[in-house]
């Protein structure tokens, strides 16, 4: 029964929801080689640095929370403070390694380009459904 129930509101999710499980499903990958292989994270992002075991699981717990956000956000979209938070993460992560590589250093551009895929049409796509569900809610609440 409880697959079922999932498998239909799997099946009735919105473009952005679908989107954000395949972002949340990238997530956990980077989060799973985070905790189990710190070279991993060295080769997947900060190339420009040497990467300790101990920071591998710190990105791969932070990794897993935002993940952990993309899922949650995917199936209540009608959550405002959810997809505050989501958005919020994708703008925070992302601006964390524009740093890392403008004034660090650490990751490559290349590195930086493929977190830009992921992270900037997810912030785009949630902030123009968080306008358009604004709109649409200020409308219904009109007489």
């Amino acid at each position: 029964m409880g697959v079922a129930v999932a498998g239909r509101k799997l099946a009735a999710l919105p473009a952005l929801g679908w989107w954000l499980v395949v972002v949340g499903a990238v997530r956990l990958v980077f989060a799973w080689s985070g905790f189990f292989d710190a070279r991993a994270v060295r080769a997947g992002t900060y190339s420009g640095t040497h990467v300790t075991d101990v920071h591998g699981r710190t990105v791969g717990v932070w990794t897993l929370l935002s993940c952990t956000l993309c899922f949650m956000c995917a199936f209540n979209l009608e959550n405002r403070p959810l997809c505050a938070a989501t958005l919020l993460s994708f703008v925070y992560a992302y601006g964390h390694f524009v740093v890392e590589y403008m004034v660090y250093g650490t990751i490559t551009a290349a590195s930086l380009g493929t977190l830009g895929f992921f992270a900037v049409p997810s912030s785009i796509w949630t902030i123009v459904h968080w306008r358009r569900n604004a709109l649409g809610h200020r409308a219904a609440k009109q007489p």
